[in-house]
């Protein structure tokens, strides 16, 4: 049985900056500042990492305080329902994805695959950003989130010990397969030696991620059969 992880922003979907615009706001409300947020890159990294990390760049005493960084995070949070639900800022699945979810079904029903998420968003953050885009979270059966770590690199471990006391399977080396669209996301399985498929429709083209030591990297998600190969390699 393989474990396919999901990363979210850019590789299940596009949410038109409403993160960005979040975070953005919850910082100068419960801070006073957003450090250099408008240079700031947050691809494959986790939401408390970016907050803490923004903080340190301003010189906040905030981004040594974990209560701090909670507080900011928890009112990202509800800035983000706020974003997500503007009419003119529609969130979109990207291109492939409805077709490669719909393909994987089948093999989870035999018990060849349990799919699940591994995502530097927080646990409540991810399941807005996924309804916001017409998918239902409970499709995903197992997660791991920036609010579990973070450090995006202990997240594939906690997404195979939730996925093993589900299934009662245990899942290391390539029976974990990340499939994200960042560096991070494939840099982040080494330790317990996950395979990671990238595809370049974020911010990385494919000569970046192939150079990040993706075991197969896409343009697009849109060639189902290939990508199922792919996973089932």
């Amino acid at each position: 049985m393989k474990l396919v992880l999901f990363d979210i922003d850019g590789t299940l979907l596009w949410t038109d900056g409403a993160g960005r615009r979040a975070i953005h706001r919850a910082l100068l409300e419960e801070t006073g500042t957003a450090g250099p947020i408008e240079t700031y890159r947050f691809d494959g990294k986790t939401d408390p990492q970016i907050v803490r990390e923004l903080l340190a760049l301003a010189g906040h005493p905030g981004a040594a305080d974990d209560a701090r960084i909670a507080a900011v995070c928890r009112r990202y949070v509800e800035l983000l329902s706020a974003e997500l639900a503007k009419p003119a800022r529609a969130t979109r699945l990207m291109i492939g994805i409805a077709e490669l979810l719909a393909a994987l079904e089948p093999h989870e029903r035999a018990g060849r695959a349990c799919v699940g998420l591994l995502t530097g968003n927080l646990a409540p953050g991810a399941a807005l950003k996924l309804q916001s885009a017409g998918l239902d979270p409970a499709r995903f059966r197992v997660g791991a989130f920036g609010s579990d770590s973070h450090r995006r690199a202990d997240l594939p471990a906690v997404a195979a010990q939730r996925a093993a006391a589900l299934t009662g399977r245990t899942f290391a080396g390539e029976d974990v397969v990340i499939v994200g669209d960042t560096p991070e996301d494939v840099a982040c399985g080494r330790p317990i030696g996950a395979r990671a498929l990238a595809v370049a429709t974020g911010f990385y083209d494919v000569a970046a991620l192939r150079a990040a030591g993706a075991a197969r990297v896409f343009a697009t998600l849109v060639d189902t059969d290939a990508v199922l190969d792919a996973i089932f390699a």
